[in-house]
C-alpha cells in the first residue's frame, strides 16, 4: 500500500488545526472521505439529480440505473447471494432497529432468549431491550474474558434451546475485539436462532463474507468505510426477508394500494418506503470502488500492524492503561491515571490530534470495565507509524501539563 498517495487522495487531512497538522484518528466514529466520492456526490447534483424508479425521463433513467449499480456493488463487496438480500437504510442503527421490530417483534414469545455481548453498541443493545419487554422475551449477555474477548465454550452455555436470536459485534468500537462469528452462527444455528451480526467496526476494515459467516442479518454504515453518512446496508436472507413485513410503509415499497388493502413490492424494494438516500448509495458504491481498488486483506494487513504499533507504544507509557486483547483491530482505547478523558482529548486536541473521548456509546461495557469513559484513537488506511508517534508524544505532553496542574 502507498499510504502517502492515499493521503493525497483524501483532501480534509491536508490542513492545520490549532496551528498543527491534522492528526485524525477517530475513524471509528466516521471516516474521512477521498475525491473520487466527492466527486461522485457532485456529480449527481450537478448531472443527473433525479428520484429513482418513478420517472421514465433520462435523469430518472441514469440516477436509477447508478443507485441499484450501486447496489450490486454492495453485494459484490459482502458476498450476497442476491441484490434482493441488500436493503439500504439510513446507517448500522437503522438496520439494526429493523431487523429486532421487523424480525423480533414478529418472532419472540414471553420466555424466548436473546443472547448479545456485554460489548455491544448501544445500537445492538437498546433495540433488543426494548422488544424483550415488548414480547416478553428475555435478554442474556455472554459471559466475557478478563482481556474483553469471548470464549466459545462461554457461548455453548449461553445459547441454549430457548435462545431464537443471538445478536454480536464483529469487532468492538471500544476494545477492538474481533469476535469469532463463523462460528458463533454455527452454534445459534444448532440451537434453532437466528444470528445477528453487526459490522459497523469490521466491513471498513477486512473482507466480509456473509456467506461463509453464515449471517442471517449483518448491518452496517457506509460513512465509516469512506461513504456519505445517512446510508447503511441491511443483509438479511432472503427467505426471511420475504417473511417480514415491512418496518415503515408509503410510497415506493407498495405494489397495489385500495382504499383499505395494499400489498408490497417484491424485494428489496418492500423494505425501502420513500424517496430514498439516492446521493448517499451512490457515493457509497464509490467507496467501494476505492476500497476493492487497494484491496481489503492489504488494508487489514496495514491497520493491524498500525493497532499493534499503538498498543506496543501507549502501553509502554507510565499511567496509561490500555483496555481489550493484544490482538485486535484498528484502535485502542486507554486511560491516563488521575486525568479526565475528555481533558485528555481535548488537550491532544490543541496539537492537532482528533480522537474520541466518552463511553463510546457503551455504557454496559464501561461498567464492564469499572470507568465511566475512555479516550479512543481509531485507525484506517491514511494513518501512519508517524501519527502514532505524534500521539504518544501528545499523551505524554498531557501528562506533564497536567502533572505541573494538580
Amino acid at each position: 500500500m502507498d499510504v502517502s498517495a492515499i493521503r493525497g487522495d483524501f483532501p480534509i487531512l491536508d490542513q492545520k488545526v490549532n496551528g498543527h497538522k491534522l492528526v485524525y484518528l477517530d475513524n471509528a466514529a466516521t471516516s474521512q472521505k477521498p475525491n473520487s466520492v466527492i466527486r461522485t456526490l457532485v456529480d449527481y447534483y450537478e448531472s443527473y439529480n433525479s428520484n429513482v424508479h418513478r420517472g421514465v425521463h433520462t435523469l430518472g433513467t441514469i440516477a436509477t440505473d447508478r443507485y441499484e449499480e450501486a447496489r450490486e456493488k454492495v453485494r459484490k463487496f459482502i458476498n450476497a447471494r442476491s441484490t434482493k438480500e441488500i436493503v439500504y437504510t439510513k446507517g448500522t442503527t437503522d438496520s439494526l432497529n429493523i431487523i429486532a421490530y421487523g424480525y423480533g417483534r414478529a418472532n419472540l414469545s414471553e420466555g424466548d432468549e436473546i443472547v448479545i455481548s456485554p460489548m455491544e453498541h448501544h445500537a445492538n443493545l437498546i433495540p433488543w431491550q426494548q422488544v424483550a419487554k415488548e414480547t416478553g422475551a428475555v435478554l442474556n449477555y455472554f459471559p466475557m474474558q478478563p482481556d474483553g474477548t469471548l470464549n466459545l465454550d462461554d457461548v455453548r452455555k449461553a445459547i441454549t434451546h430457548k435462545t431464537k436470536i443471538v445478536s454480536c459485534t464483529q469487532v468492538s468500537n471500544v476494545l477492538g475485539t474481533v469476535n469469532p462469528i463463523k462460528e458463533m452462527a454455527k452454534i445459534a444455528h444448532d440451537n434453532g436462532a437466528i444470528m445477528v451480526v453487526d459490522g459497523a467496526q469490521s466491513t471498513p476494515h477486512m473482507a466480509v463474507d456473509v456467506q461463509d459467516l453464515d449471517a442471517d442479518f449483518f448491518a452496517f454504515s457506509g460513512h465509516k468505510m469512506l461513504g456519505p453518512t445517512g446510508i447503511g446496508i441491511l443483509y438479511g436472507k432472503q427467505a426471511l426477508l420475504e417473511a417480514m413485513e415491512p418496518v415503515e410503509t408509503g410510497g415506493e415499497m407498495i405494489d397495489e394500494v385500495s382504499f383499505h388493502h395494499a400489498t408490497w413490492a417484491e424485494l428489496p424494494w418492500k423494505m425501502e418506503a420513500g424517496t430514498p438516500n439516492i446521493a448517499g448509495a451512490i457515493g457509497l458504491g464509490a467507496a467501494i470502488d476505492y476500497l476493492e481498488n487497494i484491496g481489503m486483506d492489504a488494508i487489514h494487513q496495514y491497520e493491524t500492524e498500525l493497532a499493534n504499533i499503538a498498543f506496543e507504544v501507549i502501553s509502554k507509557l507510565d499511567g496509561v492503561t490500555v483496555y481489550g486483547p493484544n490482538n485486535r483491530a484498528g484502535l485502542v482505547t486507554f486511560n491516563v491515571a488521575d486525568i479526565h478523558p475528555h481533558d485528555v482529548s481535548t488537550a491532544l486536541d490543541s496539537e492537532g490530534i482528533a480522537v474520541r473521548a466518552g463511553h463510546h456509546c457503551a455504557q454496559p461495557l464501561m461498567g464492564w470495565l469499572k470507568c465511566e469513559s475512555t479516550v479512543r484513537a481509531s485507525f484506517y488506511l491514511y494513518n501512519t507509524p508517524e501519527e502514532i508517534e505524534t500521539l504518544a508524544k501528545g499523551i505524554q505532553d498531557v501528562k506533564e501539563f497536567f502533572g505541573h496542574v494538580i
